[in-house]
């Protein structure tokens, strides 16, 4: 079984990288880009991956691997559809992948093999221009896939410095539909603000952003700047990463800070997560997950103990409602001035009607 380098190059193809990313989860767009840093795009027969059974499982973050569950792994990746626009303004779609399998080498190993459809080879091979490359490990240290995707669109234009983006066509490429974040504030406090702070935290790039087109009050798009970020942090491995979620796979424990809400609910079916561990990373993700499940825990456990008919059945919602309530009053604490631990004090006023 070949082993991982520690040094991987993603390479992407433009038109690619400005496809719709709803249907992916953030464990399967990682994956994706694992996939891109295994391959070399100007030898088309490395189109097929090969990852041991372990490797496969700490890199979507799995629990327990069975044959049953695999074939929904398997399942959810051949399905994957990418559409790429035609010059008239149709499009042509096709699946990202053709072949999953499962099965043990002669020594007895199991393995996973993903082979890529014949239609996308020509995204993946032998394209001389209209491409950007990044070194996988800024997509390793993202933990959503708002973060990633961000991450990629201001990657392709870093050597032009900026990038003039339509919300439209960014909300389209994040795969953010119309109905979530309608007003501007509400996406730039939930999408913007926590990928600019987790794309400079964690990779190479750094950015800020600013109106750029408007009718009377309604921004239409935004001005990007993009530069190179002194400060980012040491490069992660793809064989450190994939240690590093080993330990929080064994035994079928998983990483909860890494699960996307859209999944929890296939994990509940698996038994490969709790009711409770559910509405954790549920309430991570509406506090724009800028706190650990270990510190929502905590948060969550106080309502419990103050307020338990908050948590019983039907009353979740109003839960729910109640931590936005708090975490909203903090941000405005925040804005202007008065809190410089913000989970300090979330702490101290969560447990309060």
């Amino acid at each position: 079984m070949p082993k991982l380098n520690k040094k991987h190059v993603v390479t992407k193809q433009n038109v690619l990288n400005e496809m719709r990313a709803n249907n992916m989860t953030m464990q399967e767009l990682r994956l994706f880009s694992i996939y891109l840093s295994k391959i070399n795009p100007a030898d088309i027969s490395t189109r097929a991956v090969n990852f041991s059974i372990e490797e496969f499982r700490s890199i979507m973050e799995l629990g327990r691997m069975n044959i049953a569950y695999c074939k929904k792994v398997a399942e959810s990746l051949l399905s994957k559809v990418v559409f790429v626009p035609t010059e008239r303004g149709g499009f042509t779609g096709w699946t990202l992948f053709s072949e999953f399998k499962v099965d043990s080498n002669e020594h007895g190993e199991w393995y996973v093999f993903i082979d890529a459809n014949e239609k996308a080879l020509p995204l993946l091979f032998d394209f001389k221009t209209h491409y950007f490359k990044y070194e996988l490990w800024n997509a390793l240290h993202l933990q959503g896939k708002n973060q990633l995707r961000m991450y990629e669109i201001l990657k392709q234009y870093e050597k032009v410095g900026y990038r003039i983006i339509s919300l439209i066509d960014l909300r389209h490429w994040l795969g953010i539909d119309e109905h979530e974040y309608p007003e501007f504030k509400h996406f730039k406090q939930n999408v913007l603000d926590p990928c600019k702070k987790a794309v400079s935290e964690n990779t190479d790039i750094t950015f800020t952003y600013e109106p750029h087109d408007k009718i009377k009050k309604k921004i239409l798009s935004l001005k990007f700047t993009i530069q190179k970020n002194p400060d980012h942090k040491d490069p992660l491995s793809l064989r450190k990463f994939i240690e590093l979620n080993s330990d929080n796979t064994a035994a079928g424990r998983l990483n909860l800070n890494n699960i996307d809400p859209d999944d929890t609910e296939e994990l509940l079916d698996e038994g490969l997560i709790t009711k409770k561990e559910d509405r954790l990373i549920f309430l991570r993700s509406a506090l724009n997950s800028e706190f650990t499940i270990e510190q929502v825990t905590v948060l969550y456990d106080i309502v419990i103990r103050e307020m338990p008919h908050l948590t019983r059945g039907s009353a979740w919602s109003e839960c729910y409602h109640h931590f936005m309530e708090k975490y909203n009053y903090m941000k405005e604490k925040i804005s202007e001035g008065k809190i410089k631990r913000p989970f300090g004090y979330l702490k101290s006023i969560i447990g309060k009607l």
